[in-house]
């Protein structure tokens, strides 16, 4: 495997690597290792896991590990559109079940429900819930506007009061649900969605973030140099204690 930057920014630890597979390799793995570690010493624990083609290769080398007992894991998901098909292809749930959930025998899993009557309603359950199971770990991705789950930079909180929320999405959010082939057009993408907040998210003991390809080159480069701030939302992977970051060549080029 072969590593062009190793270093940490803030207290979030950023790993390039020249390859996609062997980005997902490393963040697979190690979130492997630390799952069968955390359930070594709980009975269960609970795991978030992010819904997009940037976290094929991680959840692939994750899902192929042996000796992980799922039947001890809670699984939830991150962020879901409001009003689309339930039977979309590019519904986060469509994609986690397929990708995870229907893979392994878990404990529970928890699904946010874009098709809920009331979204809001659907948000404080969700949030409600989050708070009874604490996540140990997270699995995420780095938007191209800088968004982690599906908080923008408009909307994002970082003293957010709420476990999960409905927003309105970004353009540039939007776009690249088009860019990522979930969507043929922009008119296509859905305006508004559920997601875990920022606070949500950081709740987690461990965060493993896979960025890969060149669309995220400037999301990982203002991740890395900006200060914390919601301008640039997954700024805030600086400041957790342990938050990893792992990129291939073209997503990290800008940091080389």
């Amino acid at each position: 495997m072969s590593i062009r930057k190793d270093t940490y920014f803030g207290k979030m630890r950023v790993r390039v690597f020249d390859t996609r597979d062997e980005m997902g390799v490393c963040a697979g793995t190690e979130a492997a290792l630390k799952i069968k570690e955390l359930l070594s010493g709980k009975e269960e624990i609970n795991v978030m896991f992010a819904a997009a083609p940037s976290q094929n290769e991680t959840l692939q080398v994750l899902m192929a590990d042996p000796d992980i007992d799922w039947s001890r894991v809670n699984g939830f998901h991150m962020d879901e559109y409001v009003g689309l098909d339930e039977n979309h292809p590019a519904g986060f749930r469509n994609f986690l079940r397929k990708a995870v959930f229907d893979r392994k025998p878990f404990k529970s899993v928890h699904l946010l429900n874009g098709n809920a009557n009331d979204p809001e309603e659907e948000a404080d359950r969700y949030g409600k819930l989050l708070e009874e199971h604490p996540l140990d770990i997270c699995i995420l991705g780095i938007g191209e506007n800088g968004h982690i789950a599906f908080n923008d930079p408009p909307v994002a909180d970082f003293a957010d009061t709420k476990r999960a929320k409905v927003v309105k999405l970004d353009r540039i959010c939007r776009e690249q649900q088009v860019h990522d082939g979930c969507f043929e057009k922009l008119e296509d993408v859905p305006t508004h969605a559920l997601t875990v907040t920022v606070p949500g998210l950081c709740a987690a003991k461990w965060m493993y973030c896979s960025v890969p390809a060149a669309t995220k080159a400037n999301a990982v480069a203002h991740v890395v140099r900006d200060e914390i701030s919601t301008a640039c939302p997954a700024t805030i992977l600086k400041a957790q204690e342990h938050a990893f970051l792992y990129a291939d060549e073209e997503a990290g080029r800008e940091i080389l």
